[in-house]
C-alpha cells in the first residue's frame, strides 16, 4: 500500500520526484502519477497554504479514495459482509476459514474467492482473525513429567557406523534417531 501522504510530505519538503521515488522505493513513474493531481491544483513546494498531514490525506482522499479507502478497492467485499453474524459465530466455535468458506459457497451461493473471505476477515474482524490462528496442540492439562516434547528440528550431524557417513538433519522419534526410512540409531548416553 502506498503511503500517498508520505510522497506529498515529502515534495511539499522541495525534493525531487525522482529522490522521493529513491527514498521510498518506488517507481519515479508512480510518484508522477500521484504528484500529478497535486501540481495541477497549483499548488508549490513550500509554499501557500502551509499543509498539514491531515490535510494532505484530505486531499488524498479526494483524488484517490480507492487507495484511501479499502472497502472500496475489494468489489466481494459487499457480498461477503452480508455474512458478518455467521461468519463471526463459525470463528467463535474454531471452524477454518476455509470450511467457512466452503459452507457458504454451497448453503448460501457466496460468489468470492476463498482468498477475498481470508482478506475480509483479516480487515474486519482481526481479533477473530488471530484468535482463528491460534493453534491448541494439546488441550486440557496433562500431568507434569507424563509426556515430553521434541524438536524435530536438525540435530546435527550423527555418525553412522556402517558406512562410516555422516548424516545431517537427523529427526528424533521416541528417543530413536530416525536417520531415513532404512536405518535408524538409538539416541542414550556414552
Amino acid at each position: 500500500m502506498i503511503d500517498l501522504v508520505e510522497i506529498y510530505v515529502h515534495w511539499y519538503a522541495g525534493r525531487s520526484q525522482v529522490q522521493i521515488a529513491d527514498s521510498l522505493g518506488l517507481d519515479r513513474k508512480t510518484v508522477r502519477k500521484y504528484l500529478g493531481p497535486v501540481v495541477g491544483s497549483g499548488l508549490v513546494p513550500g509554499g501557500p497554504p502551509v499543509m498539514t498531514e491531515e490535510d494532505w490525506r484530505a486531499r488524498a482522499q479526494s483524488w484517490f479514495p480507492a487507495l484511501v479507502d479499502k472497502g472500496l478497492r475489494q468489489v466481494s467485499w459487499p457480498s461477503i459482509e452480508v455474512h458478518r453474524d455467521y461468519i463471526t459465530a463459525q470463528l467463535a466455535a474454531g471452524v477454518t476459514v476455509s470450511t467457512i468458506y466452503q459452507r457458504l459457497v454451497d448453503e448460501q451461493g457466496l460468489v468470492a474467492s476463498v482468498a477475498s473471505l481470508r482478506r475480509w476477515v483479516g480487515g474486519n474482524l482481526p481479533e477473530e482473525a488471530r484468535r482463528a490462528q491460534v493453534r491448541v496442540l494439546r488441550p486440557g492439562s496433562v500431568e507434569p513429567g507424563s509426556e515430553a516434547q521434541i524438536d524435530y528440528g536438525r540435530l546435527g550431524g550423527v555418525d553412522r557406523p556402517c558406512d562410516r557417513a555422516q548424516v545431517h538433519g537427523a529427526g528424533v522419534r521416541d528417543g530413536v534417531g530416525v536417520l531415513n526410512r532404512h536405518a535408524s540409531l538409538r539416541l542414550g548416553e556414552r
